[in-house]
């Protein structure tokens, strides 16, 4: 019999994120600012769109030149966020390592949460973290939520664990790409279980959680027709679930799943990657000046070893050492 794992670390941050309350962060790579609650939304179906999957990488040119630290360009929506005086960002409060709520302190934080940080540095130019801490907002938003954040206009960025595909860039704009993940499995551990599974081959008949809303539950169910998905909203969802032992595996990308494999010493990652999933940050269709201004920022922090630094800090032990993937332009201006 499969031991259960009681909850610790995401169970608390999934509570915390519930509540909605303030935090302070310090510097990178520590989190920052404000979290209050984004407005409930339904996932918009992709539309059908003939594209070049690798195509879909490519994105807007960055400003050239880019503004100086501190200043943004005679954008109507630039210039919005900076009379608003903060960046308002949709995130993950449970995703470990990518954007998680810290028990011990309330701060969000996170490889996706030091790229928004890069950003709000890069408008608002605080030389003091606990001053670039207020210039931040986070909203919580499930997976499902991604597009319709941005369609509604309930936050100005998205950084969630979202993979580029063509059909998402008909309802919203990416950055370039900013990591590279890939999906695997993540099953028992457990020496006593009898069940040996080496990858999702071995799940046919078996549930296995994904998250709606997400590439990871697509490809699933495209490529395993035989395995039984289990959908919720949120990835800890299914770790609660995989640890009481109502579901036998989780599939996700390798970035979320090895933050589960770090909290729960019965569990392990299995199999080789059987997707690419390379991540961006979402940003409004009509906001292009904003997403060349964004991808100008990446820019700067894959030169100047502030990537390198955040993927070491939050990445690197799990994962092992990587490199920045490299911008792709040539996306037609609108």
């Amino acid at each position: 019999m499969r031991r259960i794992l009681l909850l610790t670390l995401p169970i608390t941050a999934v509570a915390l994120a519930l509540t909605a309350c303030s935090t302070t962060a310090g510097e990178l790579p520590r989190s920052s600012a404000t979290a209050t609650a984004a407005p409930s939304a339904a996932a918009s179906p992709a539309p059908t769109a003939t594209c070049n999957p690798k195509g879909a990488e490519r994105s807007f040119a960055p400003l050239n030149p880019m503004p100086a630290p501190g200043t943004v360009p005679s954008d109507p929506f630039m210039q919005k966020i900076k009379s608003r005086g903060r960046l308002i960002a949709g995130v993950s409060a449970d995703t470990w390592k990518l954007g998680a709520r810290n028990p011990l302190n309330g701060q969000i934080e996170g490889f996706d949460i030091d790229m928004v940080r890069a950003v709000a540095q890069a408008i608002f130019n605080e030389r003091n973290p606990q001053d670039l801490d207020k210039r931040i907002e986070f909203r919580v938003i499930t997976a499902a939520q991604r597009i319709p954040s941005l369609q509604n206009g309930a936050v100005d960025i998205v950084a969630r664990a979202m993979t580029v595909n063509c059909g998402r860039w008909q309802q919203i704009n990416f950055s370039t790409v900013y990591y590279v993940a890939g999906q695997k499995v993540l099953v028992a551990s457990d020496p006593t279980d009898p069940t040996k599974v080496t990858g999702m081959d071995d799940l046919s008949g078996k549930k296995v959680c994904a998250p709606k809303g997400t590439t990871t539950l697509d490809q699933m169910k495209r490529e395993y027709p035989k395995v039984v998905p289990v959908v919720v909203d949120l990835h800890t969802d299914c770790l609660a679930l995989f640890q009481e032992g109502r579901v036998e595996a989780i599939t996700g990308d390798d970035t979320i799943l090895a933050g589960f494999a770090a909290q729960d010493p019965y569990a392990k990652v299995v199999g080789a990657r059987f997707s690419s999933e390379p991540y961006g940050l979402g940003i409004a269709q009509k906001n292009v000046k904003f997403t060349q201004f964004v991808n100008g920022v990446l820019a700067q922090i894959r030169s100047d070893g502030a990537w390198q630094a955040s993927y070491d800090h939050w990445l690197r032990p799990a994962l092992g050492p990587s490199t920045p993937p490299a911008a792709q332009y040539g996306r037609p201006l609108p």
